[in-house]
């Protein structure tokens, strides 16, 4: 049926309309940047490069999208992968398009970047073209000024992607909920804290977190009321599991950066 008819076009009108020729041919690529807390520190997961053209350089997990499946499903697939897991129970959300010629040497490539987050993700196992892969504490990466020296070089364009991946969640944690998906239920408002002072690089004052939390409809329930222990006389705080919202009003603003080491 033809175009005309209020049908799909057919093979012979899109190739009268289009030269297939004149338009190159490039490939996709889903990327992640994922993130968890381990023992107190902000890491994302780095795996190690086992094929050129970055052979033995570090970079973000990712591939090709095949041919059967969107960008969504192969970040879905490549996390699997890496982190051994038929499932994921965390946040994952896409990130942004990296699409400027040269950015990957071998062939003209789109990269449709993700970030995903959860709790206590396992030690991570290199996929395939990988020869090793870990968690790698943020601060340690050349993403801040007070960076390591001894920083990996990444791969490809992954550190500006990885610096576009931090600023994404340092952001959502000021007007979302996502905080509350980097710690196991039940948790309390002190391993809540903990996630903005592992992600903000500072904690936020104790007392106006306590109150933002607690006044934000939605954000944290009380499944265990805090007590007094009759053998220590130490008060136990309270449980919260996540609520439902997934907006901060008002929002809960970041600290000032920590410059140079210096709070």
């Amino acid at each position: 049926m033809s175009a005309q008819g209020g049908g799909r076009p057919s093979g012979q009108e899109i190739s009268t309309r289009y030269r297939l020729a004149d338009y190159p041919a490039f490939a996709v690529t889903a990327d992640l940047a994922v993130f968890t807390i381990r023992t107190g520190v902000l890491c994302v997961l780095l795996v190690q490069q086992g094929v050129s053209p970055y052979h033995g350089y570090w970079a973000l997990p990712g591939g090709f999208v095949r041919a059967d499946e969107s960008a969504e499903e192969a970040a879905y697939r490549e996390l699997a992968e890496e982190i051994g897991a038929a499932t994921f129970g965390g946040h994952m959300e896409q990130l942004r398009t990296y699409s400027y010629p040269g950015r990957d040497p071998r062939m003209r490539s789109v990269s449709v970047a993700h970030v995903a987050l959860a709790p206590q993700l396992p030690d991570p196992q290199p996929g395939s073209g990988t020869v090793a892969a870990r968690w790698w504490p943020v601060e340690d990466l050349n993403l801040d000024d007070a960076a390591s020296p001894d920083a990996p070089a990444l791969a490809f364009d992954h550190t500006q992607i990885l610096a576009d991946a931090l600023e994404r969640i340092r952001g959502r944690l000021e007007y979302t909920t996502l905080a509350a998906r980097f710690v196991e239920e039940p948790f309390t408002l002190a391993d809540l804290r903990r996630v903005y002072a592992a992600v903000w690089r500072k904690p936020p004052e104790f007392d106006s977190f306590r109150r933002a939390v607690l006044g934000a409809q939605g954000f944290v329930v009380e499944v265990a009321p805090g007590s007094e222990d009759g053998m220590s006389r130490r008060r136990q705080p309270p449980l919260y599991r996540r609520g439902s919202a997934a907006v901060l009003h008002p929002p809960m603003r970041r600290p000032p950066p920590v410059l140079d080491g210096i709070a």
